[in-house]
């Protein structure tokens, strides 16, 4: 199933220097990423929640609603310090950072703006298997110049997988039309 893009709490970041911290995944209690995610805005901590639209039918009615792209998971950029971990703790339906007991591990930034530019370049996109194998690419012009993740062929399209390895989860969009070199 195809997925529409759409925008995320956040808009893409400044370039990385220009923000103190890293980003770390939270796993959040089934249906409180939004919650979350505004809690954790009003303590100021940055956060970034992938949305897309669906559409969801009732018995009476269809509606188009805003659903996490990657369920139960949401990002905070934070410095290591306990103190901001703690207070990212302390968020309702906040249940852990995910890495090693519980310590969370660190996102590189390149693959949260690739997440990012991807629901910005609004390209259509479907929810993919996480992989852990594969040539990793490069697109090459247009919106999506530089963003980078795993060649697969599905239904013998060419799709790029770009994957947040710390929650295992990844994204799919075709890439025929663009130009793909080796990263």
């Amino acid at each position: 199933m195809q997925q529409r893009p759409q925008g995320s709490l956040l808009s893409l970041p400044q370039s990385p220097a220009a923000v103190p911290g890293g980003w770390f995944a939270v796993q959040t209690k089934p249906r409180h990423e939004k919650k979350s995610a505004a809690e954790l805005e009003e303590k100021d901590v940055e956060v970034f929640l992938p949305l897309y639209s669906a559409i969801h039918h009732w018995n009476d009615r269809k509606k188009e609603v805003q659903l996490p792209l990657f369920p139960n998971y949401l990002f905070v950029r934070i410095t290591e310090s306990q103190n901001e971990r703690a207070l990212v703790l302390r968020t309702n339906g906040v249940l852990s950072f995910v890495g090693t007991r519980g310590a969370g591990s660190y996102i590189p930034d390149e693959e949260i703006e690739a997440v990012q530019r991807v629901l910005a370049s609004r390209a259509p996109f479907t929810h993919y298997p996480f992989l852990n194998v594969g040539q990793k690419v490069r697109i090459r012009g247009g919106s999506l110049d530089g963003v980078s993740g795993i060649l697969a062929a599905v239904n013998n399209d060419r799709s790029l997988i770009i994957s947040v390895e710390c929650v295992q989860r990844s994204i799919a969009i075709r890439i025929d039309g663009y130009g793909v070199e080796a990263a």
